[in-house]
C-alpha cells in the first residue's frame, strides 16, 4: 500500500474541480426538474452502502472506500444508464478485498437482494445470479482504473489528536484507522474529550453522503471535521472561550517604577520550583492555526459540510438517522425552509410558469421511483432520439442494465 498520498493516484487522478463533478451529472439533469434531487441521491447511494457494508459486516474503512469506488464509478457513468442498485454490491464486494477483508460473492448478492429487495426500497429487480456481480466487477475495476488504494481522513484525526488524559484512541476502529499515529505518548497532539474525538470522527462518516471525497485531500476533510469539532462539541468550545479570557485577563499590566530595596534578588524561597508543577492549558487555536493548510480551504469543506446536513434534514429514512446528526441539536444547521405548497413536480413536462422543484420531504421511495422514471425517459430517448437515428447504446452498460 502507498504511503505517500501526494505520489498516490488518489492525489494525481481522483482528485477533481466542480467542472469535472457538473460534466459527471450533465445527462442525468437531462431528466430531473430539480437539480437538488441528485444531491439527495448522494445521500440515499451512500446510505445504501451503509446499509450493505453493515449486513455484509464491514469496518467502516471498507465501506469508506465501497463509497469512493462508487462516486469515482459516476464520474464516468451517468444515474440514468446504469443499474446503481448492482454497482453498490459491486463496489462493497471489491471494497472488501481491497482492504484485505474479503466476503464470498454469494453472500454479497444474498445480504443485497434482502436489503434491496425489503418493503423500504422495494427494489425487486437485483439479480440473484452470482455471475452478473462477477461482471459487474469487471466494469467497475476498469472504470477505477485499477486504482484500488483509497487514503481516508480517519488517518490524520487520529494522527493529530489524543484523549485528554494523553492516550491515544484505543476503540476497535481506531485500532484499525489510527496507524498514522505514531507518537503513542501523545505529545505533540490535541487533548481533546472522548466525546469530541469521536463527534469528528462521524461528521468525517457523514462527508460520504457528497462528494467532497472527490474534490478535497482527505487531510483537509480531516481538518475541517476537527474545526466543526472544536465548534459544535460544548465542553470543548467552553473550554476555548474560558482559555481566551484567561489569556485576555492574564497580559501585563503597566507598573509604577520599582525601588531600589524590590529591584533586589528576591527571597530563595521565591525562585524555587514547586516539585509538581501544573500542566500549562493547551492552545486549541494556536494549535489549529500552526497547521500547515489554508485556513480558507477549510473553511469552505466546513461549510459545504453544514450545507450537507441542511440538505439532510429534510431527507426522512424511517428513522434511520446518523450518529453524528443525534450529537448535537438538530436546528443547528437546519437553513430557511422552502414555503409550504410549493410543486413537488419531477416531470420532464411541466405547465408554463409552474415551478418544479424538490418536495419538502424526501424519502427513499420518492426517490427509487425518481431513478425509474430517469432510466424510462433515457430508454426512450434512445429508441426515438430527435434526430429520428436510434443512438449507438453502451454494450457494457447494456448488459447491466440487464441484469
Amino acid at each position: 500500500m502507498a504511503t505517500d498520498f501526494w505520489a498516490s493516484s488518489q492525489y494525481k487522478r481522483w482528485i477533481v474541480d466542480r467542472t469535472a463533478l457538473k460534466r459527471a451529472r450533465a445527462e442525468d439533469l437531462q431528466y430531473v426538474d430539480d437539480p437538488e434531487l441528485l444531491d439527495f441521491l448522494e445521500i440515499f447511494f451512500s446510505n445504501l452502502l451503509a446499509r450493505v457494508g453493515k449486513k455484509l459486516g464491514l469496518k467502516q474503512r471498507v465501506t469508506a472506500t465501497a463509497t469512493v469506488f462508487f462516486r469515482r464509478f459516476y464520474l464516468k457513468n451517468s444515474y440514468c444508464e446504469t443499474d446503481p442498485f448492482i454497482v453498490i454490491a459491486a463496489c462493497c464486494y471489491v471494497a472488501a478485498k481491497a482492504e484485505e477483508s474479503p466476503v464470498h460473492i454469494k453472500t454479497v448478492v444474498t445480504e443485497a437482494r434482502l436489503v434491496f429487495g425489503s418493503e423500504e426500497f422495494g427494489i425487486k429487480s437485483f439479480p440473484s445470479d452470482n455471475s452478473k456481480l462477477a461482471e459487474m466487477e469487471f466494469y467497475l475495476v476498469d472504470d477505477l482504473e485499477c486504482d484500488l488504494v483509497v487514503f481516508h481522513p480517519y488517518r490524520t484525526l487520529m494522527s493529530l489528536c489524543c484523549k485528554e488524559n494523553g492516550a491515544v484512541i484505543t476503540e476497535p476502529e481506531a485500532g484499525e484507522l489510527g496507524h498514522g499515529a505514531h507518537d503513542d505518548s501523545g505529545e505533540g497532539k490535541l487533548e481533546l474529550q472522548e466525546p469530541a474525538i469521536q463527534m469528528a470522527w462521524y461528521i468525517i462518516n457523514d462527508t460520504y453522503r457528497s462528494s467532497l471525497c472527490l474534490l478535497y485531500p482527505p487531510h483537509m476533510i480531516a481538518i475541517a471535521a476537527l474545526y466543526l469539532t472544536l465548534v459544535l462539541h460544548a465542553p470543548t468550545r467552553e473550554a476555548i472561550r474560558a482559555q481566551s479570557s484567561n489569556d485576555t485577563s492574564s497580559q501585563p499590566q503597566s507598573r509604577p517604577p520599582s525601588s531600589a530595596s524590590s529591584s533586589s534578588n528576591p527571597r530563595r524561597s521565591s525562585r524555587s520550583t514547586p516539585s509538581n508543577p501544573k500542566k500549562p492549558t493547551q492552545d486549541i487555536v494556536g494549535f489549529i492555526a500552526g497547521l500547515n493548510v489554508n485556513i480558507e480551504v477549510v473553511a469552505s469543506i466546513a461549510q459545504e459540510i453544514i450545507s450537507l446536513y441542511t440538505l439532510w434534514d429534510r431527507y426522512k429514512d424511517d428513522g434511520h438517522d446518523s450518529i453524528a446528526r443525534t450529537s448535537f441539536p438538530r436546528d443547528t444547521f437546519r437553513g430557511t425552509k422552502r414555503a409550504a405548497g410549493g410543486g413537488t413536480s419531477t416531470s420532464r413536462s411541466g405547465t408554463p410558469g409552474e415551478e418544479s422543484q424538490a418536495p419538502l420531504v424526501v424519502t427513499p421511495s420518492y426517490l427509487v421511483q425518481l431513478l425509474v422514471r430517469m432510466r424510462e425517459a433515457r430508454l426512450a430517448d434512445i429508441a426515438h432520439p430527435p434526430n429520428g437515428r436510434p443512438m449507438a447504446f453502451d454494450k457494457r452498460l447494456e448488459r447491466t442494465q440487464n441484469a
